[in-house]
């Protein structure tokens, strides 16, 4: 980095911050500069999709847990999060959704950001996909974010769907079109049976041009602030402390954990936490680290006979045939199939998603499996509970306070049971049942308190954390509609905390929605 001053400062290279970088660099006349926390992502089990859970606790990793949950018999629940060029989009399962039409009709309606209805959002969406199968009015072609089929599917995945069919289930080609319910295999963010994260899709073509700068490495430490305006941001990097200065905006995308927690270093947040830590409250913002939302995810497994198992096809063999053409097991994103539906009757739409793997996949993938096994993981996607993020330090290296506040609200707790009871069902009959020697942990024809039991034992993160520092017009609200951060000049958060509330679906598309349209605003208004 030859020069300290630049017009926009991103703090984040992930899902939502190399989309900005590019789209905003896409201007000649603005110079941009870009600081991630981590390196670049440039190794085989970033690209090889299958091979997302051998990043789990690398250096790849942030590694955070939660505070004890006492709705999951006081356990910590781990949370991964990708530390590189990318961010989570280098990581994840690479499954392409949404969510529902009423979720951002909800964030307009409910919560008063202006501008974010779903006809508002589908623009954005449209604009960042290149689909290799879909079209308008719901897809876009020629956009970064390259979108397919699977390259490779395991047969248990099409019997799944086949059995959620005949348990009544429509099936459907596509989550994403004129309705999310139903059953089906997802579509991937790969490209030729490889992984297709903002990195690879934004960020690499855009690191050519002479006004964007990107430095890795570097973890923020402070925003600079001159009175009520941003004005920089403070980070170090190979054990120096560095400052640089921003003449237009500072924009943080450093996600649903790391955005909240540099508000707050910086003084920005509810004034009363600031102050038992020690720091100066600059802004008094109560919504700051607050409404932390996460999908919450109940894995069922059951022992197979007769079939394949992904796991056992991870090889030698399997390697060279995914390094020379993008095919075969290792292009499977372990999650291949699933669906929507709702957990009771009268709900606006589905609060259940199902993610089913070819596999035995519980505890984040962390057991080497030693059976054949098959996953139907039920996915809480519509969520009461209300959590938060807290520091514990004013050393920006610490790791704040997670609490997850998983399944608090009686409402959630008893959606996720009759989740998993439907998810049980469906999975036991049809096609599937042939292939299914005995369930794992549970037994034949479990009653409610066996499910209950399992769901506070073996529950996790689905990786989707959100709304912490959440957009709107309410008190609580931390940005406005156009992203900036109420009560500080020059300041926007652009990333899936200003979510005022979690879609129902994965996350990784709706941030990259977000950013786009961010970038978009910030153009225009410029």
């Amino acid at each position: 980095m030859t020069q300290d001053t630049f017009d926009y400062v991103i703090v984040g290279a992930g899902s939502a911050g190399a989309v900005l970088a590019a789209r905003l660099s896409e201007d000649p006349q603005v110079s941009v500069l870009l600081l991630e926390a981590g390196g670049e992502a440039d190794a085989d089990e970033v690209m090889i999709p299958a091979a997302f859970p051998t990043m789990f606790k690398t250096r790849w990793d942030w590694n955070y847990s939660t505070t004890e949950q006492k709705q999951l018999n006081n356990r910590r629940a781990y949370w991964p999060r990708m530390k590189a060029l990318g961010g989570c989009s280098s990581m994840n399962a690479m499954i392409y959704i949404r969510g529902n039409r009423a979720d951002y009709d909800s964030w307009r309606d409910q919560y008063g950001a202006a501008g974010w209805g779903y006809d508002d959002c589908l623009p954005f969406f449209t604009k960042a996909e290149d689909n290799a199968r879909l079209g308008g009015p719901f897809h876009g072609q020629g956009g970064p974010l390259h979108v397919e089929d699977r390259r490779y599917t395991h047969e248990l995945s099409h019997l799944w769907v086949d059995s959620a069919a005949s348990a009544g289930l429509k099936p459907t080609d596509d989550f994403n079109g004129s309705s999310q319910e139903g059953a089906g295999l997802y579509q991937v963010t790969c490209k030729g049976g490889r992984r297709w994260s903002t990195n690879e899709g934004y960020l690499r073509p855009a690191r050519e041009r002479a006004n964007l700068t990107v430095t890795t490495d570097a973890l923020a430490t402070r925003i600079e602030l001159d009175g009520d305006r941003a004005t920089g941001v403070r980070f170090r990097q190979a054990g120096g402390e560095h400052t640089v200065h921003a003449t237009r905006e500072v924009m943080l995308c450093g996600g649903a954990i790391n955005s909240p927690q540099l508000l707050m270093l910086s003084g920005i947040g509810p004034g009363s936490h600031l102050a038992e830590v020690g720091i100066d409250t600059k802004v008094d913002l109560a919504g700051v680290g607050s409404n932390l939302q996460d999908h919450p995810v109940v894995p069922l497994l059951w022992y197979t006979r007769g079939i394949t198992d992904l796991a056992q096809l991870n090889n030698v063999r399997n390697f060279v045939r995914w390094k020379a053409r993008g095919t075969g097991p290792l292009a499977s994103n372990v999650g291949e199939a699933g669906g929507f539906f709702t957990s009771r009757d009268g709900l606006p739409a589905p609060d259940i998603q199902v993610h089913t793997a070819p596999s035995g996949f519980y505890d984040n993938g962390f057991h080497e499996p030693t059976s054949r096994m098959f996953t139907a993981a039920a996915t809480l996607v519509s969520v009461a509970s209300r959590g938060s993020i807290r520091l514990r330090s004013t050393d920006p290296a610490w790791h704040p306070a997670i609490d997850a506040a998983y399944l608090e609200d009686q409402t959630d707790l008893d959606a996720l049971l009759a989740g998993a009871r439907r998810t049980w069902e469906i999975t036991t009959q049809g096609a599937m049942a042939a292939h299914l020697e005995r369930p794992w942990n549970l037994p034949d024809d479990p009653t409610d308190e066996d499910l209950l039991d399992h769901i506070r034992t073996w529950t996790q993160t689905l990786y989707h954390p959100v709304s912490t520092c959440a957009m709107g017009s309410g008190e609580d609200a931390v940005v406005d509609h156009r992203l900036q951060v109420r009560g500080v000049e020059g300041l926007r958060v652009v990333d899936a905390s200003v979510m005022p509330a979690v879609p129902r679906g994965n996350t990784n598309a709706p941030t990259i929605m977000v950013a786009e349209k961010a970038a978009d605003e910030i153009r225009s208004n410029r």
